[in-house]
């Protein structure tokens, strides 16, 4: 694939996501290899902008997760140096990184998602329990991975776990509890044309999708395409198509649903514009339900790498 140019594969980075970054980055590297891609690794936690301008990539594809990688950073810097990139631009990145934001945003459109409280130091947490009930998810809004999240179940468990998501954020976001089935969406291309990929469940031990459960263990189960009726599975899907476009997103993102028990109403939780690609990734495993390889969805995105600054260059 001599056409494609030099690729750079960015991935590691700074955030609390390296460790994962590093698994996804790697896969992606290995898959562009083996299509016959002339694709280098590349760190920015270990070389600066100047090296990666000085590498004289054709393009490159961001395998980086969380903040200078995901949040619009780094996508700025690579307007800059005239380096096309994968996935969204860097107001579309910024606003999905902030889940507070991305909520406003998706609240505007007409679009559901759960009632929610943003939380500082001078917060009353009494009045945050009294607005959203219990249980509820307490989260940082910047951070990705299940990094930093607890579920609040009893109002004197709140603080602390207040002063755990603050560790990475000043505000904090705090969400209505939704009782139901958990599913995830990806979503490839830009504006009109794009399209979600099956729909995912997600049945995790003891429905605890966390860190570990969600990168190193085998105990969770994956159901892809979702048991859900037809009709169903179109409405979210174009939920989520039509989320992917309020938030400006391109090439490709991951967007978190929960089904509701109660009514089977779906409620958006977040977009992940970066989305990981190890090998207990989801947007692979969609890819592979639509009838594509983890090679051809790497190459896809690969391929829709531009400047955002430039509308027509692709």
């Amino acid at each position: 694939m001599k056409e494609l140019g030099k690729v750079g594969v960015l991935f590691g980075g700074r955030s609390a996501e390296r460790e994962v970054s590093i698994m996804s980055g790697t896969g992606v590297l290995n898959a562009l290899k083996s299509r016959g891609v002339d694709a280098h690794a590349f760190d920015p936690a270990e070389r600066s902008l100047a090296e990666l301008a000085a590498e004289k990539f054709d393009r490159v594809f961001i395998a980086l997760h969380g903040r200078y990688g995901e949040d619009g950073s780094l996508q700025g810097a690579l307007e800059q140096l005239g380096i096309p990139y994968t996935g969204s631009g860097v107001m579309a990145s910024s606003l999905a990184m902030d889940k507070i934001f991305t909520k406003k945003i998706w609240l505007y459109h007409g679009l559901t998602t759960p009632k929610y409280a943003v939380m500082t130091a001078d917060t009353n947490l009494s009045q945050v329990t009294s607005d959203l009930g219990l249980p509820l998810i307490v989260k940082p809004p910047h951070e990705g991975s299940t990094i930093g999240i607890t579920k609040v179940s009893a109002a004197e468990a709140l603080p602390a776990a207040y002063a755990l998501a603050a560790k990475f954020d000043e505000e904090v976001l705090a969400e209505e509890f939704i009782q139901g089935r958990e599913l995830t969406v990806a979503v490839l291309g830009r504006g009109a044309g794009a399209r979600a990929l099956p729909l995912i469940e997600i049945v995790a031990p003891d429905g605890n999708y966390d860190y570990q459960n969600k990168y190193f263990t085998d105990d969770t189960k994956y159901l892809c395409p979702a048991p859900i009726d037809e009709a169903l599975t179109q409405e979210i899907k174009t939920m989520c198509e039509a989320a992917y476009r309020a938030v400006n997103c391109e090439g490709w993102a991951r967007i978190d649903v929960l089904l509701r028990a109660s009514d089977n109403k779906p409620f958006l939780i977040e977009v992940n514009t970066s989305p990981g690609m190890t090998g207990h990734s989801l947007v692979p495993m969609a890819a592979k339900a639509a009838g594509m390889s983890y090679e051809d969805v790497c190459v896809e995105i690969l391929k829709t790498a531009r400047l955002k600054t430039a509308p027509d260059s692709e």
